[in-house]
């Protein structure tokens, strides 16, 4: 399906061939697909911010949403997990299945999707609550109180997130007291201590100093060996080194997707090409 999307900013009319997949029937996810999106549109009241976007992310890949602010990235990532739930006046129409299941249906658990599909937002923000209590927290949440059960998750949450060397003699100190990359490394273990199949990261590292943000590009190319992970995020450079497949996207529409060394290297849009390029952005 091939769609013209015309769009002006200041001196400049963009006209756009934006190539989408057809969506599926619901519960017929293609193997080795976790996300599957067909026509998928999105508006508060009447600002409609995502246009028929279609694509299918894979399973077991880092899949980075890039673009300018306000174009869509954040939004499309919060439909994932149910997230713009909480919004009020929000309207969602088209096709959208994660591991099969069609998201926005009256039947889905929305408690069961928020367990499947974690998510690490642009802020870390631990609990005050000592740093065991928060990687335990959503394990509590659903009933599990056995200390066993709740040690052997921490201590394999925390190595998952690559901080148990780091704390493991503080797990009863506040999680509000660890540096800001050490929080968000806890906010990880938490989202991951649940046993989720899909990480969602919006901006995890918007507010990290080099250092941190290393280890946690780090952290997420050791993830994507035990789950799917999708990223929005505003650095061009990191959605290179991390992700394996990117998407452009302006204004609400997904303008480009495909393997992130194609977009970066040989994007298929001129509108791609001058984001990457910093002719805009």
């Amino acid at each position: 399906m091939e769609r013209t999307v015309t769009e002006d900013r200041p001196g400049i009319r963009i006209r756009t061939e934006v190539k989408a997949q057809e969506p599926r029937p619901a519960g017929q996810a293609a193997a080795g697909v976790d996300i599957s999106i067909g026509s998928f549109n999105l508006a508060y009241g009447d600002n409609q911010v995502l246009h028929d976007v279609s694509m299918e992310i894979e399973a077991g890949r880092v899949t980075a949403f890039i673009g300018p602010s306000g174009c869509g990235k954040s939004t499309l990532l919060r439909c994932f997990n149910r997230m713009n739930d909480l919004i009020d006046n929000v309207r969602m129409w088209g096709d959208l299945q994660v591991k099969g299941l069609e998201i926005n249906a009256g039947t889905t658990d929305v408690i069961e999707v928020r367990r499947r599909v974690g998510m690490v937002f642009q802020k870390s923000n631990p609990f005050p609550k000592s740093i065991y209590e928060n990687v335990v927290y959503g394990l509590r949440i659903a009933g599990i109180n056995d200390k066993a059960t709740l040690d052997e998750a921490c201590e394999r949450s925390l190595r998952g997130a690559a901080l148990w060397d780091e704390v493991k003699d503080r797990l009863n100190e506040s999680g509000l007291g660890l540096s800001g990359g050490q929080m968000q490394r806890v906010c990880i273990a938490r989202a991951i201590a649940v046993e989720p199949e899909i990480i969602l990261m919006d901006e995890p590292c918007s507010a990290l100093d080099p250092i941190a943000t290393l280890k946690i590009e780090e952290l997420i190319y050791e993830l994507k060996q035990k789950y799917t992970i999708v990223i929005v995020t505003h650095n061009l450079q990191q959605a290179a080194r991390v992700s394996d497949r990117t998407a452009f996207f302006w204004l609400g529409r997904l303008v480009e997707f495909g393997p992130t060394a194609d977009t970066f290297t040989r994007p298929q849009d001129k509108l791609t090409e001058d984001y990457i390029t910093g002719r805009f952005g």
